[in-house]
């Protein structure tokens, strides 16, 4: 597994200051896939913009909140799933769903219930707790929510998703907009975790940080982080998590 963990990555002094940070990975590229070896084949991780992202499965490829219009994902291979976490529109973009090819979508129920009939017949709606099958993935839809004060406006708690997907033995976490709720460092076995850090609306980096050492995945990629110091962030996962490899992706390809 440790040499998955490096397959596809390039470690390289940018403008966060890598030679600082004892583990981490830069992605140059929108371009760039992550690959991780899982039993069957490989996942292959497509950044595309702030929450947006492409996965490859054995089983099939699975769009993660497609928003900004279907250009964006033209030269991605074809999904035969569509995840959306919330109803957010950095998350849920009505007009790209339509211009999308129609496949089977999953989201949370304040998402279904802005959906039209006819995506609506397609759609599976999954509240927390709940799991499904699909593509010979499980699928577990886990909270997302604020514990601030001062942000528990932006998502209440048993509205949004997050979600696990296993993948060939393999659990990946899109964590959702999120805060460090008990329902997130709880997760065990974790492979790699997309976790948000931007304010007001999820966590902090020294928040995200201290999860990751609760829970320990084997690789982070921060996401939905504009703003944020990533640097900081790295630094405090390797005092809190040491065996954790932190990849920073490109997820504003066009600038912050």
């Amino acid at each position: 597994m440790q040499m998955t963990r490096r397959t596809g990555l390039t470690i390289a002094a940018a403008a966060l200051g890598a030679s600082a940070l004892p583990r981490w990975a830069a992605a140059q590229s929108a371009a760039t896939a992550h690959r991780h070896a899982v039993e069957g084949g490989e996942v292959v991780i497509h950044p595309v913009d702030h929450a947006s992202m492409l996965i490859e499965t054995p089983g099939g490829a699975i769009l993660v909140d497609p928003v900004g219009g279907a250009a964006k994902y033209a030269n991605l291979p074809q999904p035969q799933l569509i995840l959306i976490t919330h109803e957010h529109g950095d998350h849920f973009d009505l007009p790209t769903l339509e211009a999308l090819p129609a496949v089977r979508l999953i989201a949370n129920a304040s998402v279904g219930v802005k959906l039209p009939p006819e995506m609506q017949e397609r759609a599976t709606q999954m509240a927390n707790g709940e799991a499904v099958e699909v593509l010979g993935i499980r699928i577990e839809a886990i909270p997302a929510y604020n514990i601030s004060e001062d942000r528990l406006q932006y998502h209440p708690r048993g509205r949004d998703n997050g979600y696990v997907l296993t993948i060939g033995g393999s659990r990946f976490l899109i964590a959702g907009d999120t805060e460090d709720t008990p329902e997130l460092r709880a997760l065990e076995d974790i492979h790699a975790a997309f976790l948000p850090m931007n304010l007001p609306y999820t966590m902090t980096v020294e928040q995200a940080a201290d999860a990751v050492g609760e829970f320990q995945p084997r690789i982070v990629y921060p996401y939905h982080h504009r703003g944020s110091d990533l640097a900081e962030f790295a630094r405090l996962v390797a005092e809190a998590s040491p065996e954790t490899q932190v990849v920073i992706a490109n997820w504003y390809p066009e600038g912050e």
